[in-house]
């Protein structure tokens, strides 16, 4: 399937949105869509940092922004969940 174009995917956000705020999404569907959205774009930057890492030579300073990406979405997902950290086994 397609991606949808930058004016259709604003469409369907600010739908979403809409659908959000008056509470009228009986079926969590402008809900799921925001979510996606939100998440599609940190694992979108978890993408390009992997990328930049293998094409820096898997560099120290890349390497760091990658680990910090996939933070970046692990947290979303446990706040998503409304889950605790986990513990830091010190």
């Amino acid at each position: 399937m397609p991606r949808p174009s930058e004016a259709e995917l604003k469409t369907a956000l600010a739908a979403a949105a809409r659908m959000r705020e008056t509470d009228n999404d009986p079926l969590f569907i402008g809900k799921a869509l925001l979510n996606c959205h939100y998440m599609n774009g940190l694992l979108e930057e978890v993408l390009n940092a992997a990328e930049a890492y293998l094409h820096s030579g898997m560099a120290e300073r890349e390497h760091a922004r990658l680990e910090k990406a996939i933070e970046r979405a692990r947290e979303a997902e446990r706040r998503a969940a409304r889950q605790e950290p986990p513990p830091l086994g010190l």
